[in-house]
């Protein structure tokens, strides 16, 4: 088999979803952690594909800012625990429009 048709059936095999091993990490972090420190807990060395995940995942923010060697900022991130029984909203909001009828847009 030609590498281009490898590549083209490893292409439709869809990746196991990371999100909740990284949330798992980041909850069981007390000081939050870096992308590469992510990485290095999960052994892949992909950053870039670590942080379109962390992006993704609900309730992980940056917590705060570091500044390493090259005194580029690096993000830290954190996760929140959702408690099991947080309330879902029952009505779901929809924007009405509200015609204004003052006479606003007559000429003299």
């Amino acid at each position: 088999m030609s590498g281009w048709r490898k590549r083209q059936i490893l292409g439709k095999i869809m990746k196991r979803s990371r999100h909740q091993m990284i949330r798992d990490i980041l909850l069981a972090s007390d000081d939050g952690l870096t992308v590469k420190q992510i990485g290095d807990a999960l052994g892949d060395d992909n950053y870039s594909s670590i942080l379109k995940t962390v992006k993704l995942i609900h309730g992980v923010y940056i917590d705060r800012w570091t500044v390493p060697k090259r005194g580029q900022f690096v993000a830290v991130y954190m996760c929140v625990e959702v408690p099991s029984n947080a309330p879902h909203p029952t009505e779901r909001y929809i924007p009405q429009t509200i015609w204004r009828n003052d006479g606003a847009g007559k000429s003299v």
